[in-house]
C-alpha cells in the first residue's frame, strides 16, 4: 500500500478514536403550565469561571437541543424564551459520556415575577420579597450546624453572640418549616439543629399577620428566617447527647432530641452547664415580662401602660446571663407541633425550665464632664443572683372555611429570683482629689407571675379584597419582692470627710397590673391594585403599685415606716385610636400612605396622700411607603414613621427612691411631647450568574421636642436630675453589605460597611450641652474550604468611635478597636480534625483609658470520630488558651464616658464525648464538631 494511504487511514483512525471520547449534553425544554415543548428556545453553554459563552444552539419543533464533540469539565447551562424566566443549571461532562438532562421546565414571568430559578452552585432564589438559598450549594462540613450554615451565606453575618443580622437587619424570627421552634429561641434552633437536615434557607421580611390575612401591605415588618427541612429529614428522630468534664471544676451536659413524624414535631432538650451555655436567649422576655418596679408609662402607639422608675431600690438584674461573671445553669424544655383536617386545624405548644446562678465582680469607670471641669467616678460591684423560671406557651388555629378562621394565643410563667449586690464607689476631682465615696448592698427575693392571652377572629367577605378582623387581648402581671438596703454616703472637703449619712431599711413592694385591648380592622377594595383600610381600638389598663420601706425600730426590727420613700399609687388609663389608610399593591411598585390618630386618659391616684391627677392628650401616627421591583433580584423601598411620645407618669412625677443618694430625681408638669419622625430606604441587587450581591440599608431618626435631661452637679457631686424639653435630635444609620465568589481558587469574600452618627442635647448645670457622637466600621470575611481536607476562614473589622460635648469642647474621646475572627479545620487521616478559632480584640488607649486592653482570645480542639458512619465523637478542647480573656464595654453618652470591665469564663480544658443518634434504618446524621 503506498505510503500517502497508510498515512491517510492512520489519520482517520485517529479522529474517529478522537470523536468517540468526545462527550455531549442533551436534552428538553418544557413549559409548567401546559406541558409544551418549547421550540426555538435559546440554549447558551457558557464557563463557569467568567461566564464566556463556549456554544450557542436553539430547541427543535420538539424542544430537543444538544451540544456535540463537548471536552470534559463543568459548563453553565442558561435556556431564555420569550415571556418566560431564565434557567441556569451547572453540568459536569466526563470523558466519552453523554449527558442527557431530565426534562428542563421554564417558568411564565407572568405567574412568577422576573424569577431565576438556580441550580448547582448557583445558588439563589429569589421570588417576590424573599431571598431563598439552597442549602447544599453552600459547602459545610460533616456535622455542621444551622449556626455554621449561616454564616456561609451572603448577606448573613452571625456575631459571637450567636445574633444574626440578614441584609443589614437584625433577624427576629426564626422558623422550622413556617412554625416556631421552641417558642422561635434562635440559639435553640441555629445551635441544634444539623445543615444537612435543611434543604432551603429562606430570608424575608415577615409581614403582619394583618397583611398577610388581608394580602394588603400595611408596612410591618420583620426579619424572618425560615428553614425548610428536607422530606426525607421530616421523618423518624434524631438527637445529639454531650457529655464533658474540664479542668477547674467546668462541666457541659447536654442532650437534645426529635421526633418529626410529617407535619407532627416533637422536641427536648436539657442543658445542666456552667460553660455559659445556656441554651436559651430568652428572647422572648419582652413579651414575657421584666422587673416592673417603680412608677407608669403609657405607650401611646399601642395605649399600653408599663411600670418603670429611676432605678430599684433593690434589684436590676434582668435574670438572663449577659456574659458577666461565672454562671451556673440548669435547664430544658418540650416543645410539640402539629396541624391535621387538612392543615385547617393546628397547634403549637412550648415549656422551658431554667434555674440560672450567676456571679462575679464588675468595676466601672466613668468621666463625667462638666462645663467647667470634670468628675471621675470609680465603681466596683459584687453580685451573687439566682433566679428559677418557668414559661409555659401556646398557640391553637382553626380555619373554619376559606374565609374565616380564629386564631388563639396564650403564654405565661413564673419567676423566683434571688439577688445581692455590694457596691463601692468614689467620686473624684480633676486634680484626683476626694469627693465623696459610697458603700452600700442590696438582698431580694422576688416572685413574679403573668399569664397572656390573645384573640384573633378573621373573616373574609365575597368580594375580594373586603375583609374584617377583631384582635383581643389581655395582659396580667402580679410582681411582688422585699428585701434590705444598706448604705453609707461620706462627703468630702479637700480629702477630709465632713458628712456621713446612712441607710438601713427593709423593702416590700408589689405591682398588678391587668391590661384588656381591642382592635378592629375593615378593608374595602377600590380596584384589584387598590385598597382602603380602616381601624379602631379600645384599651383599659388599670395598675396597683405599693412601695414600702421601713427603718430599723429601736427594738431591731423593720417596723418603723418611711413615708418619703414609700408610696401607694393606682394608674387607670383609658386609649382609643382610630386610623384610615390607603394601599396600592401592583407587580412592580407598591404604594401605601396613611395616618392614626390616638386619644387617652391617664388617672393617677396617690392612695396615700388621697389626691389625684389626670392627663389627657392626643396623638399622630402618619405612615407612608413606596418600593419597586426593577426585577425580582434588584428592589428598592422607602418608608417613613412618624410617632408621638407622651411623657411618662416617671418624668411627670418620679417616685422617690433612696438606691443613691448622691442622685436625685424630680418631676416636671410642664413637659411637652415629643414627635419622632423615622426614614429609612432599603436596596438589594443579586447577580446571579457571577454569584455577587449587594444590600444597602439607610435610617434616620429625628425627634422634635426631645424628652431629654437637666442636671445640676453641686461641688460635693451630688447631681439633681429633672427630664426637660430640648431642641430636635437625630440620629444616621447606614449599612451596605458586599458579597462575591472568586471561582478559579473557590474563595468567597464577604465585604461590609457599618456606620451610625447621633446629635442628643441635655442641660448641664444650666448649660445646654450638645454631644455629637458616632461609630463607623470597615469588615470584610474570606473563606476557602476543600472537602475532607481543610476550611480556613477569617472576618477582619475596623471601627473608629468619636465623641465631643459642646461644654467643654477640650475634651474629645476618639479611639480605633480592631476585630480580627480567623478559624481553620483541618481534616486529618484516622478520622481525626484538628480546630482552632481565634478572636482577636485590639482597643486603643485613651487619655481617661490607658490600661492595655488587648486580648487575644484562643480556643482549640482536637476531634476523634468512631463508630458506624461517624457516629460518635471524642474531643479535647481547651477554651482560651492563652488566658486573656477579660469582659470589656464601653460608653459614650451625652456628658459622659464608661468602661466597663467584669469578670467572664476563662481558661479550662474539657474533654468531652458526642454522640449523635438517629431512627434505624434512615441515614445517619453527619457529626457535629
Amino acid at each position: 500500500m503506498p505510503k500517502p494511504i497508510i498515512l491517510l487511514s492512520c489519520f482517520l483512525l485517529l479522529r474517529v478514536s478522537v470523536l468517540a471520547q468526545s462527550s455531549q449534553i442533551s436534552g428538553t425544554v418544557t413549559d409548567t403550565i401546559e406541558k409544551k415543548a418549547l421550540a426555538n428556545a435559546s440554549v447558551l453553554l457558557l464557563r463557569p469561571s467568567d461566564s464566556v459563552l463556549i456554544r450557542h444552539t436553539r430547541t427543535g419543533a420538539a424542544g430537543r437541543f444538544a451540544f456535540h464533540n463537548l471536552p470534559s469539565g463543568h459548563y453553565l447551562l442558561l435556556v431564555t424564551y420569550p415571556s418566560y424566566a431564565d434557567y441556569v443549571d451547572e453540568v459536569e461532562v466526563k470523558d466519552s459520556a453523554s449527558v442527557d438532562l431530565p426534562g428542563i421546565p421554564l417558568v411564565l414571568k407572568s405567574t412568577l415575577l422576573a424569577e431565576v430559578v438556580v441550580k448547582g452552585t448557583a445558588s439563589v432564589r429569589i421570588k417576590g420579597d424573599t431571598t431563598e438559598f439552597n442549602s447544599d450549594s453552600f459547602r459545610t462540613e460533616a456535622g455542621a450546624t444551622v449556626e455554621d450554615l449561616l454564616r456561609k451565606l451572603p448577606g448573613i453575618q452571625v456575631d459571637r453572640n450567636v445574633k444574626i443580622t440578614a441584609q443589614g437587619e437584625s433577624v427576629k424570627k426564626i422558623l422550622v418549616d413556617g412554625e416556631e421552634f421552641f417558642g422561635d429561641d434562635p440559639t435553640l434552633v441555629t445551635q441544634n439543629l444539623r445543615a444537612d437536615m435543611i434543604d432551603k434557607v429562606q430570608v424575608y421580611d415577615k409581614k403582619s399577620d394583618q397583611a398577610t390575612f388581608t394580602g394588603i401591605d400595611d408596612g410591618q415588618r420583620e426579619k424572618t428566617i425560615n428553614l425548610k427541612l428536607k422530606d426525607g429529614k421530616k421523618n423518624g428522630y434524631f438527637g445529639r447527647a454531650t457529655a464533658g468534664a474540664g479542668t477547674d471544676g467546668y462541666y457541659d451536659e447536654e442532650l437534645m432530641a426529635n421526633y418529626f413524624r410529617n407535619k407532627r414535631k416533637i422536641a427536648g432538650y436539657g442543658i445542666v452547664s456552667n460553660t455559659g451555655k445556656t441554651g436559651l436567649n430568652w428572647s422572648d422576655r419582652d413579651n414575657y415580662g421584666q422587673s416592673v418596679f417603680g412608677t407608669a408609662n403609657v405607650d401611646a402607639s399601642t395605649g399600653a401602660i408599663s411600670i418603670q422608675g429611676n432605678g430599684d431600690d433593690l434589684d436590676t438584674w434582668s435574670g438572663q446571663y449577659q456574659g458577666q461573671g461565672s454562671p451556673s445553669v440548669r435547664t430544658g424544655g418540650l416543645h410539640y407541633n402539629d396541624k391535621w383536617n387538612d392543615d385547617n386545624q393546628s397547634i403549637n405548644g412550648n415549656y422551658k425550665y431554667m434555674n440560672l446562678g450567676v456571679t462575679g465582680t464588675n468595676t466601672t469607670n466613668s468621666q463625667y464632664i462638666l462645663p467647667d471641669t470634670v468628675y471621675y467616678n470609680n465603681q466596683r460591684q459584687v453580685f451573687n443572683n439566682n433566679i428559677v423560671r418557668q414559661t409555659l406557651d401556646g398557640n391553637y388555629e382553626a380555619k373554619f372555611d376559606s374565609t374565616t378562621s380564629l386564631d388563639l394565643m396564650a403564654n405565661g410563667g413564673t419567676d423566683h429570683k434571688t439577688t445581692f449586690n455590694g457596691f463601692h464607689s468614689v467620686y473624684l476631682a480633676s486634680d484626683s482629689s476626694l469627693v465623696n465615696s459610697n458603700d452600700r448592698t442590696t438582698t431580694t427575693t422576688g416572685d413574679k407571675r403573668i399569664v397572656n392571652s390573645n384573640l384573633l377572629f378573621r373573616k373574609r367577605m365575597s368580594k375580594v379584597g373586603r375583609t374584617f378582623s377583631l384582635n383581643v387581648r389581655e395582659n396580667y402581671t402580679d410582681d411582688a419582692s422585699s428585701g434590705y438596703l444598706n448604705s453609707e454616703t461620706r462627703l468630702y472637703n479637700h480629702g477630709n470627710a465632713y458628712s456621713d449619712s446612712l441607710i438601713d431599711q427593709f423593702k416590700d413592694y408589689r405591682t398588678t397590673s391587668l391590661l384588656v385591648d381591642s382592635r378592629a380592622t375593615y378593608t374595602e377594595p377600590l380596584s384589584k391594585t387598590s385598597f382602603l383600610v380602616a381601624s379602631y381600638g379600645l384599651l383599659l389598663n388599670n395598675s396597683h403599685s405599693n412601695r414600702d420601706s421601713y427603718n430599723r425600730a429601736s427594738g431591731g426590727k423593720y417596723t418603723a415606716l418611711d413615708s418619703l420613700y414609700s408610696n401607694d399609687y393606682q394608674y387607670n388609663v383609658l386609649a382609643q385610636r382610630a386610623g384610615m389608610a390607603y394601599r396600592f399593591s401592583g407587580k412592580k411598585l407598591r404604594v401605601s400612605a396613611g395616618a392614626d390618630v390616638g386619644r387617652s386618659r391617664l388617672e393617677q391616684r396617690d392612695l396615700r396622700a388621697d389626691t389625684m391627677a389626670t392627663r389627657r392628650f392626643v396623638d399622630w401616627y402618619p405612615t407612608a411607603s413606596l418600593s419597586y421591583a426593577f426585577t425580582s433580584m434588584r428592589k428598592i423601598s422607602l418608608q417613613y414613621n412618624g410617632s408621638t411620645s407622651q411623657p411618662s407618669v416617671t418624668q411627670i412625677q418620679p417616685i422617690f427612691t433612696n438606691e443613691d443618694p448622691l442622685n436625685i430625681y424630680i418631676g416636671n408638669p410642664a413637659l411637652k411631647p415629643q414627635f419622632n419622625h423615622r426614614l429609612s430606604l432599603f436596596f438589594n441587587d443579586y447577580k446571579v450568574l457571577t454569584d455577587r450581591g449587594l444590600w444597602a440599608n439607610l435610617w434616620s431618626n429625628y425627634t422634635a421636642n426631645d424628652i431629654s435631661t437637666s442636671v445640676s452637679v453641686d461641688s460635693v457631686g451630688r447631681s439633681v436630675h429633672q427630664y426637660v424639653n430640648v431642641k430636635a435630635t437625630w440620629s444616621f444609620n447606614g449599612f451596605l453589605s458586599y458579597s462575591f465568589k472568586w471561582k478559579k481558587p473557590d474563595i468567597r469574600f464577604n465585604m461590609h460597611v457599618n456606620g451610625n452618627e447621633s446629635s442628643n442635647s441635655s442641660i448641664v448645670n444650666g448649660l445646654t450641652n450638645d454631644t455629637r457622637s458616632g461609630t463607623w466600621s470597615l469588615g470584610t470575611g474570606i473563606d476557602k474550604s476543600k472537602e475532607k481536607k481543610y476550611d480556613v476562614g477569617v472576618d477582619l473589622n475596623a471601627s473608629y468611635t468619636t465623641s465631643n460635648s459642646s461644654i467643654n469642647t477640650g475634651v474629645v474621646t476618639k479611639y480605633w478597636t480592631y476585630e480580627i475572627q480567623p478559624n481553620i479545620d483541618i481534616f486529618l487521616p484516622l478520622k481525626l480534625q484538628l480546630h482552632a478559632d481565634a478572636d482577636i480584640n485590639l482597643r486603643q488607649k485613651t487619655v481617661l483609658f490607658p490600661n492595655n486592653n488587648n486580648v487575644v482570645l484562643l480556643n482549640a480542639y482536637l476531634g476523634k470520630k468512631l463508630l458506624k458512619r461517624d457516629a460518635l465523637l471524642i474531643k479535647l478542647a481547651v477554651n482560651d488558651v492563652l488566658n486573656q480573656n477579660v469582659g470589656f464595654n464601653r460608653t459614650v453618652n451625652s456628658n459622659f464616658i464608661s468602661q466597663n470591665t467584669y469578670t467572664t469564663i476563662r481558661r479550662f480544658a474539657m474533654l468531652a464525648v458526642v454522640w449523635n443518634f438517629t431512627k434505624p434504618g434512615t441515614t445517619a446524621p453527619s457529626q457535629r464538631f
